[in-house]
Parts: structure tokens; sequence; C-alpha cells
């Protein structure tokens, strides 16, 4: 029984040893009296010693494994799957979270992503998460520039920086360094996690020839937000709201003569077909997207969970700017094979254009700062974080506080 008992846990380590421990022992005992003991006797030696493997062996079984705990989460955007930053939440941050959660074994989230309008609208994000209609959104903060003013930081400077890298980074640690942002999305019932911005630069589409400013003259421009205002310093030129689902049909029913949005989005809703024209304006990226949380919801999440979604959030913000960048080229490329041209403003129609516009980011501070929110502050905070990366606006809207 003894040599048997030792082939069965054969290299088992500490347990393996004393489990030859007792088996050795039994047989040193019966060679140590010969003639055998007793059968009573022997028979107590063998128990013992099967008792000490027996110990052994329920100590070498694998512990019962506790399942992580399920936590769901109604993920909601009413954009298409296949808007760049909604893909990349389900390609990034979605296995993100789940990776850094199964490091630790506790929780395990159930993802369930509502997008394109199966619960709200491009425009109903921000109130469907504040009815808890969705635990986790995607808000396109430029349509509400009422409700959340700080988020127009980087609309209200055009003509500063064109990497969306930078500008995500600079948004991002304001909204960490001044509470003003937060705030904003407390109000509606939501804890902010990231901003992000998902477009290099802004570009003017036409569906005619475009070259010069003169040529924007009198024509209506799709927009969104505060980017209408860019056009405040071109005579005649009217601006048109809409959201980046309506700008096709726009373009395509005459209802505008041009559309300011990003290469990457052109490519994804075919603008070419309907404006084959664009002007690099380089504009400027801005940030428009934030990812947000359901307070109630947040309030019930363990504390592990809430910090793996607050690093994730940033982490995302880099990589869907980083993702912004690297298809800016491409999707240029892809523009121009779909059958679009491209057509380079002028330096001294760019500064023209910053200088002919009012001062929109002073008028942002200062309404700001009548509301008791360090509004001018946030501004140089801003402009400073992008000077220091290397950023020099053709026009310095802060000159003016």
């Amino acid at each position: 029984m003894a040599i048997k008992l030792k082939q069965q846990v054969a290299g088992n380590g500490a347990m393996s040893k004393l489990i030859r421990y007792a088996g050795a022992t039994i047989i040193a005992n019966r060679q140590s009296a010969w003639p055998l003991p007793e059968p009573e006797e022997f028979k107590m030696q063998v128990r013992s010693m099967s008792c000490i493997a027996a110990v052994a062996l329920s100590l070498l079984a694998p512990l019962p494994t506790v399942a992580a705990e399920k936590i769901k989460a109604v993920v909601i955007d009413g954009y298409p799957a296949k808007a760049m930053w909604v893909k990349e939440f389900t390609d990034f941050f979605i296995p993100e979270v789940d990776k850094r959660l199964a490091e630790g074994g506790n929780y395990e989230m159930d993802w369930q992503e509502s997008y394109g309008g199966s619960i709200v609208k491009p425009k109903g994000v921000l109130e469907g998460i504040k009815l808890g209609l969705g635990d986790i959104g995607i808000v396109t903060t430029i349509f509400h520039s009422s409700k959340l003013p700080s988020q127009a930081l980087s609309a209200v400077t055009p003509f500063v920086a064109a990497d969306a890298e930078a500008v995500a980074k600079a948004v991002d640690e304001i909204a960490k360094e001044f509470p003003t942002m937060q705030k904003e999305f407390e109000k509606q019932n939501q804890v902010y996690l990231a901003t992000g911005v998902v477009l290099d630069t802004y570009q003017v589409f036409s569906n005619k020839e475009v070259a010069t400013l003169k040529d924007i003259e009198g024509g209506k421009v799709a927009g969104a937000g505060m980017n209408l205002r860019y056009l405040e310093g071109i005579e005649g030129a009217v601006g048109v709201r809409g959201g980046l689902t309506d700008f096709y049909s726009m373009l395509q029913t005459g209802l505008v003569d041009h559309a300011m949005l990003w290469p990457e989005a052109a490519k994804t809703f075919k603008i070419a077909e309907v404006a084959p024209y664009m002007l690099k304006a380089d504009l400027g990226a801005v940030n428009s997207k934030t990812i947000t949380v359901n307070a109630d919801y947040w309030k019930k999440l363990p504390d592990e969970v809430k910090d793996v979604l607050q690093d994730v959030a940033v982490a995302y913000r880099d990589h869907v700017a980083k993702t912004a960048m690297g298809r800016a080229a491409s999707s240029r490329e892809a523009y121009i094979a779909a059958g679009g041209k491209v057509l380079e403003v002028s330096a001294e129609d760019r500064a023209a254009w910053a200088s002919a516009m009012p001062n929109i980011a002073v008028e942002w501070a200062k309404n700001l700062d009548d509301a008791g929110e360090p509004g001018s502050d946030i501004l140089k905070a801003y402009l400073g974080k992008l000077a220091a990366a290397g950023f020099t606006p053709i026009r310095d809207w802060a000159s003016e506080l």
C-alpha cells in the first residue's frame, strides 16, 4: 500500500514527502518488529499512517474556485457601431476593462451595447445616461453647450492645434485640475471619466470647388455647436446646425453647400459622393466625446471596478486620439480615391479667417467667470499646455483677458 501511494503522489513537493514518510514508517516498523507485531497492533499502525496520507491528499486537492461577481453594464451611443469612437469602444475599451478585471478575478462585466439609435439618438446620450437608460455612455458634448459650457474649451480656440492627442491630453488634464467640467456632469446625474478627441482637425467639405475664403462667402455651411461661430468672420456665410449622420443628406439635397467635419468621418460617411471638394483649412482638433457613467449606477460599483473604468477611460482617450491621427492621412487618400479633391487654403487666408472671427474664446471664458467658474484661468492654462507641447496659435485668444 505504501509503495502504491508513493507512486500516486510522486513529484508533489512537501505533501509527497509527508506521504513517503508515512509509508516508510510503516515499513520500518515492520522490519524493526520482526517477527511481525500482533495483528491488532499492526492494524493500528496502518490506520494511523493511512490517516496521515489521507490528510496530505486532501491538502493536495485543488481549492474550489469562487466565481467572479457579474456586473451588468449597458453602454449607449446614438451613433452607429461603424463610427470610429464607437468601434474603438467595442474593440479597445471593453476588452481592456475585461482583461484588467480578470487579473483580479473578483468581477466580470456583462456588457450590453446599444448603438445607432436603438435606445437614444446622437443628441440624446446625455439625457439617456441621466435618466438611467444606459449605465455608461459616450456623450457628444458639442450638442450641449448650455448644459456643458466648459466642454467647448477646444472648440472656442480654433487654429491652435490640429493634433488630436495633444488636445485630448490638455483638455482631460484641465478637467482633472479644475472641477468645473466634472461639476457640470454631476448636475446631469453623471460621473466624468475622460474627455476624448476623435478628429484630427476640422476641414471644409463642399459640393463645389473651394480654394479660398471667398468661395465660402454667401454659402450655407453645416456644422455642430460652437464651430458655427467660425463662420461669423466670413461675409454672408450662414451656419446650419446638424449632426454628423445628417451631413450627407444635407449636402445631397442642397440644404447646405459646405460642411465642417474631419477626413475620417468624411470617409466613413462617404461624403465624397456629395461633397467632392475639401478645403484643407486645419481649423483644429476639438474634444467632442466624453465617457460618463450614471451616478446612481456608479455608487453601486465596487471600488476595484471604478478604478479600472477610470484608468481604461484615460487609455481609451489616448488610443482613440492616436487612432484618429493615424487614420487622418489614409482617410484623405480614401477621400481622393472616392473622387474627392483636396485644396489647401493659404497661410494668409487662415490668418485672415482667424482675425476676422469674434474672440469667442474670451466670450466663453467671461461667461464662465460670470457664473462663478474660473473660465479665464482655464483658458490660459489650456493654451499654456498646448504651447508647452509646441503649438502656437495663429491668434492669441487669451491676449484680451
